[in-house]
Formats: structure tokens, C-alpha cells, sequence
């Protein structure tokens, strides 16, 4: 049976009478990017500071490569480099002394503590800034100096929080490469408010509102699932009044907005009613009236638009997790048929 490299079950923490997360549960088995997404304050950074050891859970428990880290938090750490969102840097040391001083506290074998941090400058691209300052690089290197930190005594583990905060859009471009390289050799967990990073370099996510976990899934499968939008996008010849007419026939319409221009194209969106799929409908009426569409598409779901509807709403959040519920049963039922 595989061993997880992290597994976390039931876990729960209470800042006095308030719980900042309640009971989540999740476990990671492979190499890659796993994001933990939410708005501010919705519980990731409690989250993360658990899983490394920081803070105690007030509930459940963390396992991390077998340690369990309550009871053997020395082991389980070894297994875990760490950027939190304010890098642990030291700015009046260059970024070669600072590394050796890190190898040094990870008891790196002081035999090959030079090569070893030789190598972690290569892979972060920070040899070029070897015996600078720390105080006089850019906050893009400083970043990659605070990620090199986190990589140093090669951990199975690296936890980011929020690496591309206050980066230009050069600097987060550089750091979300270097996090993909950096994943191929890593489990990488990676926390973000920030819905395109999360979309570009994570392989699976995790969606946390209001300190639940609400979602998790890879981005595909979390945008098909929810890919039901309800909207559809239509566009036809026709006055916008002559549509909304033909349009009273149709069940199972929530609501109509249409617009003409000035060639007499109408185009617009049609909001089903939940758990309706009324395109053939809007095709057959639209034929026998001799109104011709020149369009009619599924509006199509964007990790945003599903971010939005699981943390805004509790009957999205339900129906996705009675959707990733029927899909699990199905995969057993066909892996049972082979």
C-alpha cells in the first residue's frame, strides 16, 4: 500500500471561542503542486502553520512522510521546507553566507554544506547574487533567496505561503517557473488568494471558505463539475422583442438578457433553472419558428466563476460534494467492471 507523504484528518483550530478551521480532512501520496486557495481570512494560513508545526491543532491530526507531528514533530519537520509569506532572511548577511548559516541549522554534513548550497543557487537562480547583500536584491530575488532556504537539505515537502505577493508581473512569472521545476522533484503545497497562480501551476486544488474545506480537485475536474453554469449564449437575426416572445415557450428559464446592434444581430444569455439542460428545446423552437440561431453555447466555467459560487453559496459547496460523491462511485463501479 502507498504511504502518504502528508495526511491530514479531522483537523481543527480554535482562536479562543472562534474556530479558524473545522474538521478538514485531505492526504497527498504523489510528487507535485497541491494549492490551498480562499479569500483572506478564510483559514489558510492557520492551515499552513499546522501542517508545519508552528501552531498545534486544537483537533485531529497531522502526519507528514509517516511522522505524526504531534508526537514526533522533529522527524516530521525534517521532512518540510517552509517560505512563509514574509521569508525568514537576515538582510545584512550575503545570500551565500545566509545559506551556509540555514545548511548549518539543518544539519547539513559540514563536509558537503559548500556543494550542497552551491547546488540549491543553481537550482533557485541566485548564483548570479551569490555574495551580495541580501538587503540590496530586488524582492524577486529575495523571494528566490527565501525559496532556496526552504529547499536547502533537499525536503520532500515545500510549503509556500503566498510566494508571489508584491512581485511585478516579470518577478511572479520567474517565481511560478521555478515552482513548476520545483514540484518535478517536490511535493509542493502552495497558498494563494490569487485564482491565475493557483489555475497556472497547481495540479490539484483545495478551496477553503469560512475555515471549511468546501472543494478539492484537480482545476479541470472542479470547472467541469461545476460546468453547469446555467447560462447559455444565443444569437440570432431577429429583433430582441420577437425573441423574448418565442422565448415564454421554452420551460425551464430563469431569467433572459438580450441586446441588438445595429446590423439587427440579437445576442444574449439564458439562465437555466438549476438542473435544466434546455438547448435542444431552444433549437427546436427557434427552427419551427423560422428564427435561425446563429449561435447557442454553454457559457463555459472559469476557476474563478467556480471559486465564487463554492465560497458564496452552501447549496454550491453541497452539490459539488454530491457531485464529486457520484463520480467517485462511478470510477469504483468501472474499475470493478474490468
Amino acid at each position: 500500500m502507498e504511504e502518504s507523504i502528508v495526511k491530514v484528518k479531522h483537523l481543527s483550530h480554535r482562536y479562543s471561542v472562534q474556530w479558524a478551521i473545522k474538521d478538514i480532512n485531505f492526504e497527498i501520496k504523489n510528487k507535485g503542486t497541491l494549492g490551498l486557495l480562499g479569500s483572506n481570512g478564510a483559514g489558510k494560513s492557520t492551515t499552513m502553520n499546522m501542517i508545519t508545526g508552528y501552531i498545534g491543532p486544537t483537533e485531529g491530526s497531522i502526519m507528514i512522510n509517516g511522522h505524526d507531528m504531534l508526537e514526533n514533530p522533529e522527524e516530521a519537520k525534517k521532512c518540510i521546507g517552509y517560505l512563509p509569506e514574509i521569508p525568514p532572511l537576515y538582510p545584512d548577511l550575503r545570500v551565500r553566507e545566509y545559506l551556509t548559516f540555514v545548511a548549518e541549522l539543518k544539519k547539513v554534513e559540514r563536509a558537503k554544506r559548500d556543494v550542497t548550497v552551491h547546488k540549491i543557487m543553481g537550482r533557485t537562480g541566485t548564483l548570479d547574487v551569490s555574495e551580495r547583500l541580501i538587503k540590496n536584491l530586488s524582492k524577486g530575488y529575495r523571494q528566490r533567496v527565501g525559496l532556496a532556504q526552504a529547499v536547502l537539505g533537499f525536503p520532500e515537502i515545500i510549503i509556500l505561503d503566498e510566494p508571489s505577493v508584491g512581485l511585478d508581473p516579470k518577478q511572479i512569472i520567474e517565481i511560478r517557473e521555478l515552482i513548476r521545476k520545483l514540484a518535478k522533484k517536490h511535493t509542493v503545497i502552495l497558498s494563494s488568494h490569487i485564482l491565475a497562480e493557483v489555475r497556472e501551476v497547481c495540479d490539484y486544488i483545495m478551496i477553503i471558505s469560512k475555515g471549511k474545506l468546501v472543494a478539492s480537485d484537480t482545476p479541470e475536474n472542479l470547472e467541469r463539475y461545476l460546468g453547469e453554469s446555467g447560462l447559455i449564449e444565443i444569437e440570432t437575426r431577429t429583433e430582441a422583442s420577437k425573441v423574448k416572445e418565442v422565448l415564454k415557450n421554452v420551460p425551464g428559464i430563469e431569467k433572459v438578457s438580450l441586446k441588438t446592434d445595429a446590423s439587427g444581430i440579437t445576442s444574449g444569455q439564458i439562465r437555466e433553472k438549476r438542473g435544466q439542460d434546455i438547448r435542444e428545446e431552444l433549437f427546436t423552437t427557434f427552427a419551427e419558428k423560422k428564427m435561425p440561431l446563429l449561435k447557442l453555447n454553454p457559457v463555459q466555467v472559469s476557476l474563478e466563476d467556480v471559486f465564487m459560487e463554492l465560497t458564496q453559496s452552501d447549496k454550491a459547496a453541497e452539490e459539488f460534494a454530491r457531485k464529486a460523491k457520484e463520480a467517485e462511485k462511478e470510477e469504483v463501479s468501472n474499475a470493478g467492471d474490468l
